[in-house]
């Protein structure tokens, strides 16, 4: 129960206004270590509580050292997405609803007179997207010296974003903080292990290994194409099945997301679509539609990977492969969440094969091939050859083979 963290009251009570009944197993292994005040380098999946996992120290901190005088924030989460910025303040507001620390979030898209009273007023703990915060560093309308405790939220997603200059700035700007949590989906890049050893002092490495009933059974198959209009037809098969009860279909390119939407609602299939550059009012309509029901169908690229927090998406469908195998893990992360299974489904063409081989030894799983019937592919599923490195020879082993070679040649 929560009660073994020695947590305040009012923190117990917004636990149980949240209807969080026990801690998963990632808020076992890190809310100990981090009200301990250590750095914590965290690795968990998408949908184990990780979220509260650091959102509680990060409160009792503030509890047990309250302020003294007005000031910036003293808790500072970066988030990589808004959408997941927006549901990380909405869950800290909940948590510490029975409090007095006051929350706040800033991300870009929205009208930059809507964060003035933010930045003018006492904020305890603030949510953020780097790129606008860093706006706010730069002209001098935000102070990121009196952060006591900076959290890094699914940081292999921010560095795979391209902020890893913003993030490092940020960094230096707080480097007066007593605390340091990393988190992330995955450790395996080395961007986010080389972020770790520069921010992070003496962390202590915590990997969840979650339950059956935190992570539940995701089911996994592809599906072999033999073009474009073959995968599509595929595509339109299944969405239609009984069985697909909420989906998200992931494409590479804004082009493709456009020609998905505009032809799933021709074939009487009405769905809502995100991509990157899309303005934030839209794009909480979409993300809106899909959680109350109006529709079912979710078409995106990856900018909906991380921070879609949906937990009934019965179905994650892959029309374009992602280029790496973690960012695959993130995609079908959006289904079999909160205890709930899920199905991940591949509509995979030739060129898709030599990525279908690294996410199989990224798993350590082969992933089960399926057919339609009335849908069967015309082209046999293409086989990929792992080509072997050129043995690069030295001086010493280039004229030790002339040698043998001249000596073969001189007994013919």
């Amino acid at each position: 129960m929560f009660e073994q963290f020695d947590l305040d009251s009012e923190l117990l009570g917004g636990i149980n206004n949240a209807g969080f009944k026990k801690p998963t197993s990632i808020q076992e292994l890190v809310i100990p270590v981090a009200m301990e005040g250590k750095d914590v380098l965290a690795s968990a999946p998408t949908g184990t509580g990780k979220t509260a996992a650091f959102l509680l120290p990060a409160a009792q901190h503030l509890l047990d050292y309250p302020r003294t005088k007005p000031g910036f924030p003293r808790v500072l989460i970066l988030s990589p997405t808004r959408e997941l910025a927006l549901q990380t303040h909405e869950q800290a507001e909940l948590l510490t609803s029975l409090t007095n620390i006051k929350t706040g979030v800033i991300t870009g898209g929205v009208n930059y007179g809507s964060h003035k009273e933010l930045l003018t007023t006492n904020t305890d703990m603030l949510v953020a997207t780097p790129g606008r915060l860093m706006e706010y560093i730069e002209s001098e309308q935000f102070d990121a010296r009196e952060i006591e405790i900076l959290i890094l939220d699914e940081a292999d997603r921010m560095l795979d974003m391209g902020f890893s200059d913003v993030i490092n700035r940020i960094i230096a700007e707080a480097r007066w903080r007593k605390q340091t949590l990393l988190f992330s989906a995955t450790l395996e890049g080395a961007g986010v292990i080389r972020c770790a050893k520069e921010v992070l002092s003496e962390p202590v490495y915590l990997e969840s290994n979650p339950s059956r009933k935190e992570k539940a059974k995701i089911h996994q198959w592809i599906h072999i194409a033999d073009e474009t209009q073959h995968k599509y037809k595929l595509l339109e098969n299944i969405l239609k099945q009984d069985e697909v009860q909420r989906a998200v279909v992931f494409a590479n390119k804004r082009e493709t997301v456009q020609f998905l939407s505009g032809k799933l609602y021709a074939d009487e299939l009405p769905c809502v679509w995100l991509e990157g550059k899309m303005p934030q009012d839209k794009r909480n309509t979409a993300v809106e539609r899909l959680r109350s029901g109006k529709v079912n169908i979710l078409v995106a690229t990856d900018i909906a990977a991380r921070g879609l927090d949906i937990d009934d998406i019965t179905h994650v469908i892959n029309f374009d492969m992602p280029r790496k195998a973690d960012i695959y893990v993130h995609r079908i992360g959006r289904t079999g969440r909160a205890g709930n299974k899920g199905t991940a489904i591949s509509l995979v063409e030739a060129h898709d094969m030599p990525v279908i081989g690294k996410i199989e030894r990224y798993m350590g799983d082969r992933l089960q091939r399926r057919v339609i019937d009335e849908l069967r592919p015309k082209h046999k599923e293409a086989r990929t050859t792992i080509k072997k490195p050129k043995v690069k020879r030295t001086t010493a082993q280039k004229k030790a083979k002339a040698k043998k070679i001249a000596k073969r040649n001189k007994k013919k």
